[in-house]
C-alpha cells in the first residue's frame, strides 16, 4: 500500500493564501518584510530632525575631582587610560556624548607612561593643565602643553607619558559612536607595550602649539553676521569626519542664535560665560565642557574673556550634504 508523500511547507510568500491585510502583515514578517505603510511608534521619515540626544554640560572642577581620585586608586597596569566620559544624559546612551562624538577628561601622574595602542576611530586632545607631558604618534615625540591641542588620527600607534612634576589634566575627544554606527571598529594593543620613539619634535602636523593658535586668532575677525567671534579652523585632513574649530569672544559680547544638523561639543579653554543650547542654560568656566546635539539653537554671551574649542561632525554632514544652518531669533 502506497503512502502519499506530503506536500512540501511553501517557502516564503510566493503560493500562500493571504486573505487579509492581518495575514499579510504576519506573513510578511516571517520572512523579515516590514510594509512600509503602517504606522509605527518610529516613523521611517519625519520633517525635521528629532534628536534623541540632549543638551548637556560637565565642569572640570567635578571631573579633576574625581580624576584625583582616580589616581589614588587606579594606575595605568590596571587601566590604559584614566578618563572620566562625558556620557549624555539620554536614557540611550551608553558612553556617547553625542550621536557620533564622545569626549572625556584624563590624566596622567608624574613618571608614567601609558601604553601605546592604535584603533580606527579618530582622537584628539586639549591640553587644560600641564607641563612635561608628551605624546608619541607613530613613533613622533611631541610635547603636551598647557593650552596645545594635539592629534591622533585613525589607526596611528599613539600613547602618552609625563616628565613634568605635577598631574597632567586633558580633554579628550574621539568619533567611537561613529565608528559603531558604520561599525569599521578595529583596536590593537601595541606588541612592545610601549611603541618606538623616532624622532623629537617640538612642531608637528598633529600638534597645534597654544602660542600659535594665539597668533592666529589675534589675526581673525568675527564673522559679519554675528553669529560666531574671532575663530580659525585647525586643520586636520587625517581626521575627515571631524571639524575642529577655536573661537573667542571678548567679555560682555553675546552671538546671535543659530542651529544646525551638525552635533557639535565646546570646550572651554579660557574665561567664562554662559550659553543657551536648545531649551537649557549652562554657565561655564574654564575647562567646561558642554555638547549641542544637531538642531538645538545654540548662543553664547562672555562675561570674561573667553576662548573654546569646538569639535563637530559638520564635515561628515557636509559630505553626505545632510549639513543645513539657520538663523534662530
Amino acid at each position: 500500500m502506497s503512502v502519499a508523500a506530503a506536500a512540501p511547507t511553501p517557502q516564503g510568500l510566493s503560493g500562500l493564501d493571504i486573505p487579509t491585510l492581518e495575514s499579510l502583515y504576519e506573513a510578511a514578517g516571517g520572512v523579515n518584510f516590514t510594509p512600509g505603510w503602517v504606522p509605527r511608534k518610529k516613523p521611517i521619515l519625519w520633517g525635521e530632525p528629532r534628536p534623541e540626544f540632549v543638551p548637556a554640560h560637565w565642569t572640570y572642577e567635578n571631573a579633576k575631582a574625581g580624576l584625583d581620585a582616580a589616581g589614588r586608586l587606579i594606575d595605568v597596569a590596571l587601566a590604559e587610560r584614566r578618563n572620566l566620559v562625558m556620557r549624555n544624559p539620554t536614557p540611550s546612551a551608553v558612553f556617547e556624548t553625542s550621536r557620533t562624538l564622545v569626549c572625556a577628561y584624563q590624566m596622567i601622574l608624574p613618571g608614567e607612561h601609558a601604553p601605546s595602542h592604535r584603533h580606527s576611530s579618530h582622537a584628539l586632545r586639549v591640553i587644560i593643565d600641564a607641563k612635561g607631558s608628551y605624546s608619541v604618534v607613530d613613533g613622533e615625540k611631541t610635547p603636551m602643553e598647557t593650552g596645545d591641542v594635539v592629534l591622533t588620527p585613525g589607526w596611528s600607534w599613539h600613547g602618552h607619558g609625563h616628565d613634568g612634576d605635577e598631574p597632567a589634566y586633558w580633554f579628550d575627544g574621539l568619533d567611537v559612536p561613529l565608528t559603531h554606527l558604520l561599525e569599521p571598529m578595529f583596536f590593537q594593543e601595541h606588541p612592545q607595550k610601549h611603541a618606538k620613539i623616532d624622532s623629537v619634535v617640538e612642531t608637528s602636523p598633529f600638534r597645534f602649539r597654544r602660542v600659535d593658535i594665539a597668533r592666529k586668532l589675534d589675526a581673525a575677525r568675527a564673522d559679519n553676521e554675528g553669529f560666531h567671534g574671532p575663530r580659525i579652523t585647525l586643520e586636520a585632513p587625517t581626521m575627515p569626519p571631524m571639524g575642529l574649530t577655536v573661537e573667542r569672544l571678548p567679555s560682555g559680547q553675546k552671538t546671535r542664535g543659530y542651529r544646525t544638523t551638525a552635533n557639535t561639543i565646546f570646550h572651554v579653554m579660557e574665561g567664562a560665560g554662559e550659553s543657551t543650547v536648545g531649551d537649557q542654560r549652562f554657565s561655564w568656566k574654564r575647562g567646561d565642557t558642554f555638547v549641542a546635539p544637531g538642531w538645538n539653537a545654540i548662543a553664547h554671551h562672555a562675561t570674561s574673556d573667553a576662548q573654546w574649542f569646538a569639535m563637530s561632525d559638520e564635515p561628515l554632514m557636509r559630505f553626505a550634504s545632510y549639513y543645513r544652518f539657520e538663523a534662530v531669533n
